[in-house]
């Protein structure tokens, strides 16, 4: 027997505001029992675990320990971009010059994130 991954579980201050903006990074849509004030929510991913907020009462205080690693249908300095227009932090670049490495962001609330090299990004670069 083994266990199956339900859930990616994302401690923040406001629940619904986060739970919106990755809904927004995803493209896929939240809970529909969600909304504002609620203390817990999720966004529906179309494959593996759903991403769940859960609201609690302390801040972030240190480096993610876990975190999301994204792998953009577009180039990753256009997904950069648009992930910084929809509200994340530039956090750390480990871009190289050569086209590989990834760069890090933080969501509205401080949780950092990866942003990793397109599909056909990696193709041109492994070929």
């Amino acid at each position: 027997m083994v266990s199956v991954v339900q859930n990616v579980a994302i401690d923040c201050a406001d629940a619904y505001e986060l739970a919106r903006f990755w809904g927004r990074v995803t493209g896929r849509p939240l809970d529909p029992e969600g909304g504002p004030g609620v203390r817990e929510t999720q966004v529906m991913l179309e494959q593996g675990p759903v991403l769940y907020f859960n609201q609690v009462p302390e801040p972030k205080t240190d480096k993610n320990r876990i975190h999301l690693c994204l792998r953009p249908e577009n180039s990753r300095d256009e997904e950069v971009e648009r992930l910084l227009g929809l509200g994340a932090a530039s956090f750390a670049d480990h871009r190289n010059p050569d086209g590989s490495g990834w760069a890090i962001l933080a969501d509205p609330e401080g949780n950092e994130f990866c942003v990793l090299r397109g599909e056909s990004e990696r193709a041109d670069t492994e070929s």
